[in-house]
């Protein structure tokens, strides 16, 4: 998902290994569960409620609840599933004609009938409004949405798009009412129409609460009455205090290592809170302006990449919530290998580092700063910058320090081209290797980082996104990864893992925790 917008990591300590669950409350059986409203708190702000608008996590949480797309990724499937569609599939073997047929009887929560106009509507929305902080950027390769009968709509491609049916199973695929949307404009008053398992009742500065649509018509089950999100914006300590007082049943992003702790040991294992730990495709990566006269420099690249201490990050820093992260795509996705292991090892190495600086003709110690950003990234990210620059000091070899500025103007300011080296973090937007690289490269990629990727966008990922049988692909995207290893226009850092903290008897957390980045209402309950 958008790099402006990921999910903040959870550090957590290492110690807490013995409080940690794959899943907690897995149900077996009768839960108990009663109905009742279950309530959730995060750190996190929903930027909007307009899908044409949302490309943060936050937003993309209220979207894959309040509004259907034509596919969807239900709890464990990482290959989208039909939910407002009865059927789809590519109508040419050269992956340019994708065509959906809608189920029947589809409504919206305000009981308008859902037909193939609604769905036209909504791309043609949003690919017109191509709001900056929105996802029009995932529909590059969509020509024209057509409308052949209510139950049918086509969407015809400029060039083969094998991950298209990926793509509007995300948030980015949400249907809106066509009645209640203006073709041209973001809507702004804090309302949502859609058809999705929940309807959005109240939305509002601190809190929005959502109720079960009784309109839907999809895959998903709803096993309680209502939701509501409680936001702390930003306020680790509210929010640990929030679900300590069992003010909020869920506390799902936003705490620190030391918040958990204190959670951990003030439970003392007596009960009462439980911390869940789920699988997570979030990535974070150092990334290189390609322009800029020391970080463009391919041997001060590889010189760093043989000094980062992968280890040492993860667990001085994130104390064991997240992995080391050696290649762009992450493990648990097709076509994963593991090129900067490979090519610069786990241990780093000042020898190794010197070569490459001397190489580049450089002999005396490199100047260079670190740009961070205090907490869009996670927490901890000014505290990582700052270890991974004493990681290139202690080799003698780079005099680096560390500057931190408020997100607005950070992504100004690399927009500009004012930084060589910037950290970055994604949350995939759907779970398949072409959306932790196509992104990335090529005219207009998220990384303003002016890299040119020469056969990684001129034949690799053309090739990947014409192929069918993702499996396939894995040959290309190997490739793909071992070019990013040699020219390191990013540096891959850590994976990360989803941490949440739940209270007794609150159930189903387990499968809202996945490598979709999905998070479902509809599989929380109380009892």
């Amino acid at each position: 998902m958008n790099l402006r917008n990921p999910w903040p990591v959870l550090p957590i300590v290492a110690g807490l290994a013995s409080g940690l669950l794959t899943g907690c409350g897995t149900e077996s059986g009768d839960t108990g569960a009663d109905g009742s409203d279950v309530v959730v708190g995060m750190s996190d702000d929903v930027l909007s409620t307009d899908p044409a608008s949302g490309y943060d996590p936050g937003s993309w949480l209220l979207f894959n609840n309040v509004f259907q797309s034509l596919l969807g990724f239900p709890k464990g499937a990482t290959e989208p599933q039909p939910d407002a569609a009865e059927s789809c599939g590519f109508a040419d073997a050269g992956t340019k004609v994708y065509r959906c047929t809608l189920r029947d009887g589809l409504k919206f929560s305000n009981g308008d009938p859902l037909t193939s106009k609604d769905v036209k509507f909504s791309f043609d929305r949003m690919l017109k409004i191509n709001d900056p902080d929105g996802p029009a950027i995932m529909f590059s390769t969509l020509e024209k949405v057509s409308t052949p009968d209510e139950k049918t709509v086509v969407f015809e491609l400029n060039t083969p798009d094998a991950t298209f049916p990926g793509k509007i199973a995300s948030g980015a695929g949400s249907i809106v009412d066509h009645r209640e949307y203006d073709a041209d404009g973001l809507r702004e008053d804090g309302e949502a129409v859609g058809s999705g398992p929940y309807r959005l009742d109240s939305f509002a500065n601190d809190r929005a609460v959502f109720s079960v649509n009784e309109h839907y018509r999809g895959s998903a089950e709803t096993k309680n009455s209502g939701v509501t999100l409680e936001f702390f914006h930003g306020d680790q300590n509210a929010l640990k205090k929030a679900v300590q007082d069992a003010e909020v049943d869920i506390a799902y992003r936003g705490l620190t290592a030391e918040a958990i702790n204190d959670i951990d040991r003030a439970d003392d294992g007596t009960g009462g809170v439980e911390i869940v730990e789920g699988s997570s495709a979030e990535v974070q990566h150092l990334v290189f302006n390609m322009d800029d006269p020391v970080a463009g420099k391919p041997g001060v690249r590889r010189a760093i990449a043989h000094l980062i201490d992968r280890d040492a990050l993860v667990r001085d820093i994130h104390q064991g919530t997240a992995s080391p992260l050696y290649s762009i795509v992450p493990a648990g996705i097709g076509g994963h290998n593991t090129a900067f292991f490979d090519t610069y090892g786990a241990r780093p190495s000042k020898a190794k580092a010197a070569a490459a600086l001397e190489e580049e003709g450089i002999t005396g110690k490199v100047k260079l700063t670190l740009w961070s950003t205090p907490s869009r990234y996670g927490p901890a990210t000014d505290q990582e910058l700052k270890a991974i620059a004493g990681q290139l000091n202690a080799s003698g070899l780079f005099d680096a320090d560390v500057e931190s500025v408020p997100f607005a103007q950070y992504e100004k300011d690399i927009a500009a081209g004012e930084y060589g080296v910037y950290v970055k973090g994604w949350v995939p937007d759907y779970p398949d290797a072409d959306n932790f690289t196509g992104p990335f490269f090529g005219e207009g990629n998220v990384l303003d980082n002016n890299y040119d990727a020469g056969p990684i966008t001129d034949s690799l990922l053309p090739r990947t996104a014409a192929q069918s049988d993702r499996s396939a692909t894995e040959e290309d995207f190997g490739r793909i990864q071992d070019i990013v290893a040699e020219d390191v226009p990013v540096l891959p850092l850590w994976q990360a893992k989803q941490y949440a903290v739940v209270r007794d008897g609150v159930y189903g957390l387990e499968y809202c925790l996945d490598a979709s980045t999905v998070f479902r209402f509809g599989e929380l309950s109380k009892g």
